[in-house]
Formats: C-alpha cells, sequence, structure tokens
C-alpha cells in the first residue's frame, strides 16, 4: 500500500494547479485562513473524488459525474466526511436514538425493569427467563406474552422494548403523542385586534392573499346570510365573524351557528379554511418541528406536556425502575452521570440477569464513553438534535465512527473543536488519535492551534482568501511553520509570544445590566451583572449554562424585564436597540444565496435593468432574477445545477448542460457592466466584487462590512445551506451593521469566532472593538482564549457542563478571572495572560 496520498495538479475553484503529498495512517491537519482553499482541496477535491472512483469501481458511474479539476489523485481509500451540518431536523430525534443509547437502555428495561401491580400494589420483579433473542424483532414475532404478580397473581403484560418507546403507541404519552411538549397557536402574533382585515389584523397576510382571502369570506357570509366588513377592527367582530375568521366553514366553533346550513362546497362559493385551522394543518405537516417551517412555528407555543412533564412516555412506562431510576429519569441525567449508573447495575443484578445481559452491560458503557470523551458528557439522552449546535452534532457523529471498527479510511473531518472549550479540545485530540491508531488517515480542517500541535503533519494553505490563496505555504511539523515567511499560521505563533503587557480595560459607561436569581435549565438561582459599554465574554465548559444565559434570558423580549427563568432583569432602560446574532441557519432554500439574503442582489438587478443596453431590450429586473421566470434558465430554474440522485450516497450537483452554470437565458448574458454578465458578478467573490461595484455606495458598503468580518472569500451566487454556523452568524453581523443606528446598541453574539483562523480573529476583535468604541455594548458567548484575552469583562460559568454547571464560578475583568483557581477558563487564561 502507498504511504501518501498523491495529488498532482489540483485546479478547483481556487486552487493554484497545487501538488502535495498527504501521508497515510496519520493525523494531518489542514489550516490556513478562511476562503484559503482548505474546503476545496479537503472535500471538493479529495473526498469527491473518492465518491467517483468508488462509483466508478461498481460499475455506477455516468458522464454527469465530473471528475474534479485535478491532474491525478494516487493512494486514495474508501472516504468519510464528517460536516458540521445538522441534517436531521425531526423533533422526535434525540441524542439517545441517534447513538443508540437509547435502544439499549429500552432494552435494559424490558428485561430487567420493576415495576408496581396496578392491582395490589407490590413489585412485580423482572424474569430472567430467555425467550429468545434481545431484539425487537424478536419481540414482535411473537403473540403477546404476560406475567403474574407475585403477591395477588393478576395478570400483567410482559415488558417490551416498545413500552419504552415514545415513538410507539404502546410506549408514548398519549396527551402529546411522546413529542413532550404541546403546542398552542400564538393568537396575539397571529392577529392585531387595532386593525381591520384590509389593514393587515391577519399579521402574516400581503396585500395580494389579503384580496384574495377576503372574496372568499365575502362569498361564505353571503352564503349564510350575514355581514362581513373587511373595514372594520377586529377588536368589534361579532362572535360569528370571529369563528369563521380564526376556524373557518367547516369547524365545530362556526358550525354551532348555523346547525342547519350546508357549508359550501367550493372555495368560490366560500370554502375558508380558517386563519388558526390552517396554521394547524401546516404545523403538523411538520410533524410538529417548530423549526420546520418559519412561517408556521413562529405563531405556536411550546409547553411542557402536562401529562408527561416532558418525558414523552406513558404513566405505566414511568413506574417502571431498573436499579431504583426510571428510564425517564435516566434519560435526563448528563451523560456522565449514566455512566456512573450503569457502572453499577452489574453488582447489582443476580448471576442470571448479568449472564442474559452481558453483551449489553459490555457494549453500551463503551458507547457512552465514545461520546464523554468528545467532550459531550453534559448532554442528556432525550436532548434533541434539532437543539445542537454544529460541532455538538458532529463529535456525535465521530463517536459514532469510533465504534464502527473500520480500518484503511480516509476520514475528512470539519473543524470538530468548533463550540468546544479548551479543557475538552484534549478528549478530542484523543479520539482523533484513536480514529488514526486503528490505521486510518485522518484529515482535520481546523484552526485550533492544540490540534494543529497534536498532529503528526500540518499542511497550511494560504498565504490569504479567495484569489490570493489556493497554495500551499507551508508543511511539515508545527513548529516548522513559524520559520516559514510566507504562512500565515506560522505568522500567528510567532507574534503569540509578543504579547503587549499592561493592557487597559475599558470600565463601561457607568451602567450595569443585570440578570437576578436566574434559575433557567441547570443555572443554580445565580444573580450576574454586565458593565455596559464593553466588550465582555461570557465562558465556561460546554453546557455550562453561557447559552441558557444570554439567550434564553437576556435576548427575548427586547425591553420587558419579565422573563421565565429569572427573577426579573434591571437596567434595560439604558439600551435602545436590540441585536442578536445567534448561530441558527440562515435558510434551507437552495435558492438563497449570500447576495440575496444580503439584500445587495437587489440593487445588482436594479443596476442591469437601468443600463441602456438592457432598456433598449425591454429587460426589467424581473429578467434578471434566478428566482422568478422571464430572464433565467428554465431548465435549471435559474440555480446553474441540476441534482443528481445517488441512490445510497449523497446527491450530487452538476452543472446545468443548458445554461453551462451560467442561470441565465442568453439575451440576460449579452448585458454587461464593465464588462461583466450578472452571472460573472454573482461567480465572484465578495472581495473581488469590490474593484467593479466600488462606486455603488448602498452596495459597496455591505461587501465593505463583509471583507471586515472575514467573509470576502465567499462567492455571492453560494447558497447560504453550505455555510457553517460562523460564517451565517458573521453574515448576520454584517447586515445588521449596515442599518446605521444612532442609540445604545447591545450586541449578542453566539461563537462569532467559529470557523475562523486565529489571524483572522484579529480582524474580527477590531470590528467588535469599534462597536464599542462607538459607544455599545458586545456580548459574545466564546471560547476562543485570544477573544477572552481581549475582553473588558468576563463572566464565568461552570464549573462543569450539565448539573454540574450553572453557578457563577468568576466575573471580573481577564486578569481577576485568571486569579480564580475554580476556573477552568482561568487556567488557560493564565497562561494566554503569562501570569
Amino acid at each position: 500500500m502507498k504511504e501518501a496520498i498523491l495529488i498532482r495538479g489540483a485546479r478547483e475553484n481556487n486552487l493554484k494547479n497545487i501538488s502535495l503529498s498527504i501521508p497515510r495512517n496519520r493525523l494531518v491537519v489542514l489550516t490556513g485562513p478562511s476562503g484559503s482553499g482548505k474546503s476545496t482541496l479537503a472535500m471538493d477535491t479529495l473526498q469527491k473524488e473518492c465518491q467517483r472512483q468508488y462509483m466508478e469501481s461498481m460499475g455506477m458511474v455516468t458522464d454527469s459525474i465530473s471528475k474534479p479539476k485535478v491532474d491525478s489523485i494516487a493512494g486514495l481509500s474508501p472516504s468519510i466526511s464528517v460536516g458540521q451540518h445538522v441534517t436531521n431536523r425531526n423533533p422526535r430525534s434525540t441524542v439517545g436514538t441517534v447513538t443508540d443509547i437509547y435502544s439499549y437502555l429500552r432494552l435494559l428495561y424490558a428485561k430487567l425493569g420493576e415495576r408496581p401491580c396496578p392491582s395490589c400494589g407490590a413489585t412485580v420483579p423482572p424474569s430472567f427467563e430467555e425467550t429468545g433473542g434481545l431484539s425487537e424483532e424478536d419481540e414482535a414475532s411473537g403473540q403477546p406474552q404476560y406475567v403474574r404478580c407475585p403477591s395477588c397473581a393478576a395478570e400483567l403484560p410482559k415488558l417490551t422494548m416498545g413500552h419504552f418507546s415514545f415513538n410507539k403507541p404502546e410506549g408514548a404519552c398519549g396527551t402529546c403523542d411522546g413529542l413532550g411538549s404541546v403546542a398552542s397557536p400564538n393568537l396575539e402574533a397571529v392577529f392585531d385586534e387595532e386593525l381591520s382585515l384590509r389593514g393587515g389584523c391577519v399579521t402574516f397576510w400581503y396585500e395580494s392573499l389579503i384580496d384574495y382571502h377576503n372574496s372568499i369570506l365575502q362569498a361564505a357570509a353571503k352564503h349564510y346570510g350575514f355581514v362581513f366588513d373587511p373595514d372594520q377592527p377586529l377588536k368589534e367582530y361579532g362572535q360569528i365573524q370571529r369563528d369563521l375568521l380564526f376556524y373557518g366553514v367547516e369547524s365545530e366553533a362556526f358550525l354551532r351557528h348555523f346547525p342547519n346550513v350546508q357549508p359550501p362546497k367550493t372555495v368560490s362559493r366560500g370554502k375558508f379554511e380558517g386563519v388558526v385551522t390552517s396554521l394547524w394543518r401546516r404545523y403538523l405537516e411538520k410533524d410538529g418541528d417548530p423549526n420546520g417551517s418559519a412561517s408556521v412555528g413562529a405563531f405556536f407555543r411550546q409547553q411542557m406536556c402536562t401529562g408527561c412533564q416532558g418525558t414523552k412516555l406513558n404513566k405505566e412506562s414511568r413506574q417502571v425502575t431498573v436499579r431504583g431510576a426510571s428510564i425517564a429519569e435516566v434519560s435526563s441525567w448528563s451523560l456522565d452521570d449514566v455512566l456512573a449508573w450503569l457502572n453499577g447495575l452489574p453488582g447489582s443484578l443476580p448471576p442470571a440477569g448479568r449472564e442474559l445481559l452481558e453483551p449489553v452491560l459490555n457494549d453500551l458503557p463503551e458507547r457512552l464513553r465514545r461520546v464523554i470523551d468528545v467532550g459531550l458528557g453534559y448532554l442528556s439522552l432525550h436532548r434533541q438534535t434539532v437543539t445542537l449546535s454544529g460541532g455538538e452534532a458532529q463529535r456525535i457523529r465521530l463517536a459514532s465512527l469510533l465504534g464502527s471498527g473500520l480500518t484503511g479510511v480516509l476520514y475528512i473531518l470539519d473543524e470538530p473543536s468548533a463550540g468546544l472549550h479548551p479543557r475538552d479540545t484534549e478528549g478530542l485530540i484523543h479520539v482523533l488519535k484513536q480514529l488514526r491508531d486503528l490505521g486510518n488517515t485522518v484529515l482535520v480542517i481546523e484552526h485550533d492551534v492544540e490540534v494543529m500541535r497534536a498532529a503528526d503533519h500540518v499542511i497550511d494553505m494560504g498565504p490569504g482568501a479567495g484569489a490570493m490563496g489556493g497554495t500551499v505555504v507551508g508543511e511539515g511539523p508545527l513548529e516548522a511553520l513559524k520559520l516559514c515567511e510566507s504562512s500565515v499560521t506560522g505568522a500567528y505563533l510567532r507574534d503569540e509570544s509578543r504579547l503587549v503587557p499592561g493592557r487597559v480595560r475599558r470600565r463601561g459607561n457607568g451602567s450595569f445590566l443585570t440578570i437576578r436569581d436566574a434559575h433557567a435549565r441547570n443555572l443554580k438561582h445565580i444573580t450576574v451583572s454586565f458593565p455596559l459599554g464593553c466588550l465582555i465574554s461570557v465562558t465556561g465548559v460546554s453546557g455550562s449554562g453561557k447559552s441558557t444565559l444570554l439567550f434564553d434570558l437576556l435576548a427575548p423580549d427586547g425591553q420587558s424585564g419579565k422573563r421565565e427563568g429569572c427573577g426579573e432583569i434591571t437596567g434595560l432602560e439604558h439600551i435602545g436597540n436590540w441585536i442578536t446574532v445567534d448561530q441558527s441557519p440562515l435558510g434551507r432554500m437552495q435558492r438563497s444565496n449570500i447576495a440575496t439574503y444580503t439584500e445587495v442582489f437587489t440593487l445588482i438587478r436594479n443596476l442591469f435593468a437601468s443600463l441602456p443596453e438592457a432598456k433598449r431590450s425591454k429587460l426589467t429586473s424581473k429578467h434578471f432574477s434566478f428566482n422568478t421566470p422571464g430572464g433565467r434558465c428554465e431548465n435549471c430554474q435559474g440555480l446553474g445545477v441540476l441534482s443528481l440522485h445517488m441512490h445510497f450516497l449523497p446527491n450530487l450537483e452538476v452543472k446545468c448542460p443548458a445554461c453551462r452554470g451560467r442561470r441565465f437565458q442568453d439575451d440576460v448574458l449579452r448585458i454587461t457592466y464593465k464588462g461583466y454578465t450578472i452571472s460573472d458578478l454573482l461567480d465572484m467573490t465578495v472581495q473581488e466584487s469590490l474593484s467593479v461595484l466600488k462606486d455603488q455606495d448602498k452596495m459597496s458598503r455591505t461587501i465593505e462590512l463583509l471583507c471586515e468580518v472575514g467573509l470576502g472569500y465567499l462567492q455571492w451566487g453560494q447558497s447560504v445551506t453550505t455555510l457553517s454556523g460562523g460564517e451565517g452568524q458573521r453574515i448576520k453581523l454584517a447586515k445588521e451593521l449596515s442599518k446605521k443606528t444612532k442609540t445604545h446598541t447591545l450586541y449578542l453574539l453566539d461563537e462569532p469566532t467559529t470557523g475562523l483562523h486565529p489571524g483572522d480573529v484579529r480582524q474580527l476583535l477590531v470590528l467588535l472593538n469599534k462597536l464599542v468604541d462607538a459607544g455599545h455594548t458586545v456580548m459574545v458567548v466564546e471560547h476562543n482564549v485570544d477573544v477572552i484575552r481581549e475582553s473588558d469583562w468576563v463572566v464565568d460559568l461552570g464549573p462543569e457542563g450539565g448539573e454540574a454547571g450553572g453557578s457563577l464560578v468568576a466575573s471580573g475583568t481577564p486578569e481577576e478571572v485568571a486569579a480564580c483557581e475554580a476556573s477552568h477558563t482561568g487556567r488557560f487564561l493564565r497562561q494566554a495572560l503569562r501570569l
């Protein structure tokens, strides 16, 4: 077998005809500034060619699957890539289900569970008789079985794995169908009582939709013989008009007014569904996913189910215990606590039980340890996967891969340290080395210096982003990069030791924002004060309560001081404007790209439509849109690519053969601005477009801001679905910064350094400091020691994650937090500050 993967002449995207050798069976880190070509080399070249060769070997290749732009790649293995995108958005999917740990637990409870007899209350012990296999399928194949209560001889159904599944009728809570929460429409968000129908009393109806629904409502009113006035304020509606608008003609609420009248059969005759009824239907079509549709989920409140108290299981299943705990209780514990409970389980079992469940009792703790080793011991089994960050989702997948035992595989990982406290990076490095030691090649795109130090080989891309990148500027051990003059990573390492002593911390404007008695989730009734007019970092290990404090308590409802989960918030009167920038996805529509999201594309379309040549050809701004018919290529509907179904592999995107990836028809592409077509602009990076659009004031301001937040390397036409959480957050930040504000603004940011090279972090710090110097307050949830070190004030939570977190460990300047022995963040700050 070859000792290295040899790449010759890679030219994909911005790669400059590079050739390099990647050692096999080693831990290799690919680093460099954002946009320098790391992902292009790893994902678009290596991973794509691995897939292509694998498919070709199976005789499944077609002409549509293009070879990446590379002369040759030798020494490839089957590859597995682990990205940061949370693909499973099913609200029923939990940490326990995706890791299979919950399935093992269900088996333990089915075989070992004790329960009270419903007839006499005596405890019914487990039976350790061997009755076939241990799988769910074995249970499902036979007839229902029963056991007898030893006290009163009452017959009880034998426990199966299904009794502990919240996705099956025998285990799920009947009130919430196993979701753990019940939704109710937020009528205050749906309707504005002060407005009329024509004035917009239904908050999400736009003008043409109001006219359309008004015609149906008028037909319904005529059918039933009453007046429906579209200009009357909603608060003055009678009960009949209100029930019609809210619930529709086929609802019980409306039918009670006209019990003897048949509802209209068609829309034209007045078959109106009802605003609330329509929202419910659309909500349920998403399987109750509050994030499934932004246009629907926003109008529902989620409340804990009173039937099961959020446990998702029915009463009978919750009464079954093993070693004194129900499966619902175990699911709510942190994984660290579950492991401790499991380790004590074999000693409490009779020999027959230990023998029957020996495979499970051996395998389950090992599965838990793998997830804990990647720094996720604070998670609970019932945590929904949709609430995980990209880094958390990636590390869960990494833990699962470690259990597969595969060898000879090329693993490609995209920043697995994202969202990880420096203390937990050691556990991640241990897992990466385990994957390597199994006989695999582990290629990691990474910016964390500790991961670089642990690597066998570091490849540094650069020297800049976009057109300024795409070359290998250095490779070898990390220390060797320090000697490389053209290496940005080497430059950062050389500068790292030149710390400016005695920096001056800003003291703020004298006002404070204080959260009193915070007790949401794992917060331990803490009171935290933030000095306004400062750069503030909220720190702590993963799961310590940082996001709960800032985004669940401080962010919602703007100026209202009352929040669920804390006593009160004081000092809100000092803040004029709130801007919250978290890492939630920008959108899931492939059509939404950087240009459309930042609203620059509207300006570009108007610019092209105003050109003399466009006017002579009678082309309007609509013709320059790839989202509407007119000027776009209809073969790909303006996307420039077609999706190719790949059976059991992820779908592959291929260039549209009709427009050759240019999105538009030829008559639109004949219009140029400074020699560039609208397609050329969409294919440009943000940085490259600055020289073309610098005389367009509105556009150039947004372009400069995107470059300032380190995103100049992104292409305007790049889909927002491909962005990492950190990139998405910085785009939101740039979009908000383009709106000028004169009042004191509070910026709440969630790990803005995610995906940034250490050199780019300094650029972001310049921007954040500009905001503070302009009189605003910036609060960041952050793990990056460089940002924490440069902050004026630090609030450190912990000391651990989950139930062992939620306390205020330290608060003050970075120097004061560094002096706190109990603070994990303080330990790393002491090193960073050379204390």
